[in-house]
């Protein structure tokens, strides 16, 4: 009746055809499909959220207890004890959890931990959880205009969330330093755009190995400014914290890495399969030599690839999403939770293929990226299978092939994103 055949394998051919040319003409998924998905995902993070505070306060425990039994201590007069077990063990007994989290980071992120201590355990969960989220969308939202509920949903930014781990809070410095560092400013206010997003890159010394590939980059792009700011900035976070902490608690710091040692040297179990980096990967499926050679070749591989593309197109906002896309496999010791920054490059995708059209397969990997964090996540304890490093792997991939790229790519999907028929 249509002109097309009713017989069952022609249907099935039928439709693989209108699939590829929905996909190639940009008509899947349109805006409004994106954002009823959208609303769909944040209404059932709600009880998902409510599930996994009553596991944080009642017999699971959280990550957060750390920097919780790290902020009463601050506030007692004891920081240096945030580095001490049995004492950390006593800070976090008013939890009533049972567990005990130790506390690795340096004396800088006390800093952000001491006020948690003024508060009760589930108030202090609520109120970082909450605070983080929020300063996290308000950085990103302006990564992506008029789609706050994309922006909102982001796997990636819930899994941190449920972690109650400070992957919001780097995540928003990372993406905040990089799109500082991407407007075409000049002048003054170009100058102290470049100071700020320095500023932003030195907060990291919180959490350092987030920045292995920064300064990298900035050195790349010849952005001295920039890196004279972070090296300041990350200088006067450690001065200040050893002000207002005594050299005591810096000397005491050196006993949180006896613990990550311990984490690190345990036989290949479920520490690994959380981890986002190749080390990890290569850890649960072969041995810890192999592990440290091909994450050494792969670190090494990936800041080549970051100097030469940085070189080449200076630092913008493309190059930026390689760096913090390359950061994921560069990165020995990452965790599923650090990567609410994976908003930026997946979003770069997306603008390069709204100004320059889709390649037939490019929006369902985009897809599937957007939402790698959280589902390489749950399936990897089910599945004891880590697949997160690979989809690391694919984000660089796919952004060093858009910087390749002519502007127009051929054979690419003219750039609209039509509303669906009514």
């Amino acid at each position: 009746m249509n002109g097309l055949s009713t017989r069952p394998g022609d249907r099935v051919v039928d439709w693989w055809v209108r699939s590829r040319l929905c996909l190639r003409t940009n008509r899947w998924p349109d805006r409004d499909r994106v954002r009823a998905v959208s609303l769909f995902m944040l209404i059932a993070y709600v009880p998902m959220c409510a599930h996994f505070f009553a596991e944080a306060t009642g017999r699971v425990g959280s990550d957060f207890q750390a920097f919780w039994g790290a902020g009463r201590l601050v506030m007692a007069g004891m920081p240096w004890d945030a580095f001490n077990l049995a004492a950390e063990r006593a800070a976090q007994a008013p939890a009533h959890t049972g567990v005990m989290v130790p506390f690795v980071n340096p004396p800088p992120y006390l800093l952000l931990a001491a006020p948690l201590g003024l508060m009760p355990y589930p108030a202090a969960w609520l109120v970082w959880v909450i605070t983080g989220w929020a300063l996290w969308f308000a950085v990103c939202r302006r990564l992506c205009p008029g789609e706050p509920l994309m922006i909102l949903a982001c796997p990636a930014a819930f899994l941190a969330a449920y972690h109650a781990q400070n992957g919001l809070v780097t995540g928003a410095l990372l993406v905040a330093g990089v799109t500082l560092m991407a407007r075409r400013q000049t002048g003054s206010a170009g100058r102290h755009a470049d100071v700020l997003a320095g500023v932003l890159f030195g907060a990291l010394v919180i959490k350092p190995h987030l920045a292995l590939l920064v300064p990298l980059w900035l050195i790349a792009g010849r952005r001295w400014h920039t890196l004279g700011a972070m090296v300041l900035s990350a200088v006067a976070f450690c001065l200040v914290s050893l002000a207002v902490f005594g050299p005591a608690t810096w000397l005491a710091y050196p006993h949180s890495f006896h613990v990550t040692a311990m984490l690190l040297t345990q036989g290949a179990g479920q520490l690994f399969l959380r981890m986002a980096t190749p080390y990890a990967l290569l850890r649960t499926t072969i041995n810890p030599h192999v592990a440290l050679a091909g994450q050494a070749v792969i670190t090494v591989a990936s800041a080549s690839l970051v100097w030469r593309q940085t070189r080449q197109h200076g630092t913008n906002a493309g190059t930026g999403a390689l760096m913090l896309a390359a950061t994921t496999v560069a990165s020995p010791y990452l965790f599923s939770y650090d990567l609410a920054y994976w908003v930026q490059p997946v979003l770069w995708l997306v603008t390069m293929a709204r100004e320059a059209g889709w390649r037939a397969w490019e929006k369902p990997a985009v897809i599937a990226l957007w939402l790698a964090p959280l589902a390489t996540r749950a399936a990897a304890l089910p599945l004891h299978a880590n697949l997160l490093p690979l989809a690391g792997v694919a984000l660089v991939a796919m952004i060093a092939t858009r910087l390749r790229a002519p502007q127009v790519m051929p054979g690419a999907a003219p750039a609209v994103l039509p509303r669906p028929a009514r």
